[in-house]
This record gives structure tokens, sequence and C-alpha cells, in this order.
């Protein structure tokens, strides 16, 4: 015979397993230069090919460690900081929430299996994420700084004395309220075209929006890490509903390390639509 309580038993111990699993994820990938380091000592394939380079090509052992630090934040800090991101701002405006949940019940259903074909069918799913990356940019100095060997004459007139060291501020652009009307405001609809916004292409085309960088030295994970982040997303609040935690409310105060993170770590409690 059918139990209901049986199921939403198993509903309830559901809940803060997810949660634990969330958190779990997050901090794994936080920590992840410790354990990515070992594996690369073990195997020692890509420290192999930084050790061979000779001559010119031939790299200091800081311009190693800067390659290594680049490829392993880079490539995992940065996307689960960004998914963090996003749940806050999602928890924090319930109805964006509904109606990306909405969006995603509409392609398939509130418990189809979602990927990244699904996800190319998404569009607030994607504004939600271009707006996250605009208000929280996980890297916003883009890469590493750089020298100037020469007097450089910029478009603007100014000019950036030899010796100088500079970086790309993009969270200073992201910002700019004289680039984006009220910058401070969590809106993914100023990128959906249908609601009056602009479809701007993050992947390095405009620079007012560029979290990965551009030109020759733009993020080549780029695109994997774009559809990583939508997947785990949309995947959920396909399954849950996010709410906040009366003990430990959502603080979006900022704090630079590697990468942006929040200066407190997001709680969530997530409530489960559906336990089949």
């Amino acid at each position: 015979m059918f139990d209901p309580s049986g199921v939403e038993k198993r509903c309830d111990n559901l809940v803060p397993r997810v949660r634990k699993l969330v958190s779990e994820i997050i901090d794994e990938h936080r920590k992840s230069l410790e354990g990515c380091e070992r594996q690369l000592g073990d195997t020692g394939d890509f420290v192999d090919v930084l050790l061979s380079l000779k001559g010119e090509e031939k790299l200091s052992e800081d311009d190693m460690v800067a390659v290594l630090w680049e490829m392993i934040f880079r490539g995992t800090d940065t996307t689960a900081l960004l998914t963090e991101w996003a749940m806050a701002e999602l928890i924090l405006h319930p109805k964006i929430q509904s109606k990306l949940r909405a969006e995603i019940d509409s392609v398939v259903g509130s418990t189809g299996s979602i990927n990244d074909a699904d996800v190319a069918q998404m569009p607030y799913l994607q504004a939600l994420v271009k707006e996250t990356l605009r208000v929280h940019p996980p890297g916003p100095l883009l890469s590493w700084a750089r020298l100037s060997t020469d007097d450089i004459q910029l478009s603007n007139g100014m000019v950036v004395p030899a010796g100088t060291t500079a970086m790309v501020n993009m969270w200073a652009i992201t910002h700019d309220d004289s680039i984006w009307s009220n910058s401070e405001k969590f809106n993914p609809a100023r990128f959906m075209v249908s609601e009056g916004g602009v479809d701007v292409d993050v992947r390095g085309g405009d620079l007012k929006l560029a979290p990965f960088g551009a030109g020759r030295r733009v993020c080549p994970g780029k695109n994997l890490g774009l559809v990583t982040v939508s997947l785990w997303i949309a995947r959920l609040v396909q399954r849950f509903e996010w709410g906040p935690v009366d003990s430990s409310p959502i603080d979006l105060s900022e704090v630079l390390k590697l990468s942006l993170e929040m200066k407190k770590p997001l709680a969530a409690a997530a409530t489960a639509r559906n336990c089949v």
C-alpha cells in the first residue's frame, strides 16, 4: 500500500543532504588547488612539460606557479563562486527565481533531465548568468598584472608611462552607471531583447562586459564555464525552491582573494518540489 508519509519523509531527508552537498561542492572547489597540486605531482604530465621548456620558451619558477594557479583557480574556483553568487541573488529575488523556474519547466518540465542543449533554449537562464557575471565578476581584475615597457598613448588622450603596472578592472566597468543603467540593481532582463534589453556577448566580443577577458589572452574555458554554471543553476532551481535561513541572512559583501568571494558564505534552505 502506498504511504504518502513515507515519500514526504524521504523528501524531508533529501533537503538537508542537498544543502550539505551544495556546500561541499563549493568548499571543494575553493580547496581544489591542494588536491590538484598532488595530482600533478604524481603524474607529472603538465609540470614535466613546463620544466622541459628550453631557450626562449623556458619559464621561471614564478611564471610556472602563475600558469598553474591560473589554470587551477580560474578553471574551478570561479565556476563555484559564480554559482554561489547566482543562487544568493535568486534567493534575494524570489520573483526572478520563479520566472527562471517557469522557463525551465516550459523546456524540460519539473522532473526532466537538463542537458546543455536545453540550456541553449533558456534565454532567461543565460541572461541570469550574464547579470551575475556583471554584478559579481568572479575575476574582477582580469588576468595578471602587465608592465608597460614604453610610454603608451591611449585613444582618449591619456598616456600610460613606461614602467607602469596595469590591470583591467572589470568590476569598475560593470558597475559604471555611465555604461550600465542602475548598475547596482540585479536585473537579468537587461540582457533580454524580448524585454527591451540588449544581448551582450560575454565571451570577449563586448568590452563593457568581458569577464573572461578578450583577444589573445581570453579564457580558453569560457564556453565550458558558462555551460557548467548554467547547468548547475538550472538543476538546482528545477528540483528545489530556495529561500533564506533566518539564522544566517544573505550578505552580499565581497572579499577579493584570488577570486571575488562572498565575505560570508551562502547559507540557504532548499524545499524539494518533487520526489519520486
